[in-house]
């Protein structure tokens, strides 16, 4: 990178990693840069703990997400770049994380795990057309940046593996996310903006996220998840197109006193489920805290949340919608969604449970709970979808054309 960065401010650089197994620890990305990865090039990823630098937590989460104190480097990353492009022709990044696996539950591991992708402080990235497997935790992260796009990814990890989370933007603004097949032991999408009180001084949202064409298998979790480190704010979210398949739940909301902030104007939209435990999980009670600094009184604000136009096939709860006392998730809207119950002999389970929360639905299968009433009985009426295009969905994808 030390050579590659002399030419990069003369027009850009790139590195085609050509056929062949090549075996790597931490590294650093430069700006007005490509990293192309062939498609028949596998980069492995190291695991040695000594071959990733041991780095400062984020400021907004304030410590290490698996351990207190520091972190181990990712994997493939960078810091305060412009115009970098990680892309391929399908090539594969391997994160061998079987060892960090069984070392963190053992409890073995005094830092936290790396990633396999994490941009930081960056504008102008892209990530597209990679094979991503087996990363130690989140597969991909940016976090702190703008113009984001993600693109073309297939990312699988073993679904009984904690934390390996596919795609996790992070207090971004202007993101896209499109055509990535996601298998997962966690959320396959998690939007996030910080923990607590360190989080809410921080003070950078995510916010203005288009999702397209995902499909998503998460037996233990979400497949687009709002939080729950959420404390800087999530705001303008739109995902439509979206397939789950034997997952926990579809969109889940998880938040409670001490993050503070707001989850605020999600839209979804176009929806399939199969097999699913919920298809709508709002939790007020994610108590997880980085320490014991939080601010009990600091409550998020959950207002403005659509879906519309779902359905769904063997589902056992239609909706678990859990605000907090005192704190209402308000705004609610639920519309043209119709979910088949999975029915059997020992089920006594109820479609929804509702409280704390405020809203309204139209043509909705099963009837909803009495906190969701009909908002014009009779009539059909449609929650909200933005039509305005967002700056980041007009942006061009990058390609390139390489032959080795």
């Amino acid at each position: 990178m030390a050579n590659l960065s002399k030419v990069a401010a003369d027009g850009g650089a790139q590195l085609i990693v050509p056929p062949g197994k090549w075996l790597t620890g931490s590294f650093n990305l430069i700006s007005q840069f490509t990293l192309y990865i062939h498609k028949e090039a596998v980069i492995l990823a190291s695991q040695n703990e000594s071959d990733y630098p041991l780095i400062d937590p984020l400021p907004s989460y304030g410590r290490g997400r698996d351990a207190a104190g520091k972190r181990f480097a990712s994997l493939i990353t960078g810091t305060k770049l412009t115009d970098v492009v990680i892309t391929g022709g399908n090539g594969t990044i391997d994160g061998q994380g079987s060892i960090w696996w069984k070392k963190f539950k053992a409890n073995k591991l005094n830092n936290t795990r790396p990633y396999l992708i994490e941009i930081m402080y960056s504008n102008q990235v892209q990530i597209s057309n990679l094979t991503m497997l087996n990363s130690p935790s989140w597969h991909v992260h940016p976090v702190y940046c703008k113009d984001v796009i993600v693109e073309g990814l297939t990312i699988i990890a073993p679904v009984d593996v904690p934390n390996t989370d596919g795609i996790n933007p992070d207090s971004c603004t202007n993101t896209r996310i499109r055509d990535s097949y996601i298998v997962s032991g966690d959320d396959c999408i998690a939007v996030k903006s910080g923990w607590d009180e360190y989080g809410i001084r921080f003070g950078m949202p995510t916010q203005h996220l288009s999702i397209k064409r995902l499909t998503c298998i998460s037996p233990d979790s979400a497949v687009i998840a709002l939080g729950s480190e959420m404390s800087g704010g999530i705001q303008d979210v739109r995902a439509e197109d979206i397939i789950a398949i034997n997952s926990q739940s579809g969109i889940r909301i998880k938040t409670a006193p001490g993050r503070g902030a707001y989850v605020k104007d999600i839209y979804i939209k176009n929806f399939k489920m199969y097999t699913m435990k919920y298809a709508f999980w709002m939790a007020g009670n994610y108590n997880s805290h980085p320490d014991l600094g939080f601010d009990p009184k600091a409550l998020p604000v959950i207002q403005n949340i659509n879906y519309r136009d779902m359905v769904g096939q063997n589902v056992s709860i239609a909706g678990n919608l859990v605000g907090i006392k005192g704190d209402p998730f308000t705004g609610i809207c639920i519309s043209n969604v119709t979910i088949d119950l999975a029915h059997t002999k020992k089920s006594k389970l109820q479609p929804w449970n509702c409280t704390d929360i405020a809203g309204t639905s139209s043509r909705v299968s099963p009837q909803p709970c009495g906190l969701l009433a009909e908002k014009q009985p009779g009539k059909s009426v449609d929650c909200a979808f933005p039509i305005d295009t967002l700056p980041i969905d007009k942006v061009v994808l990058k390609t390139c054309n390489v032959k080795v």
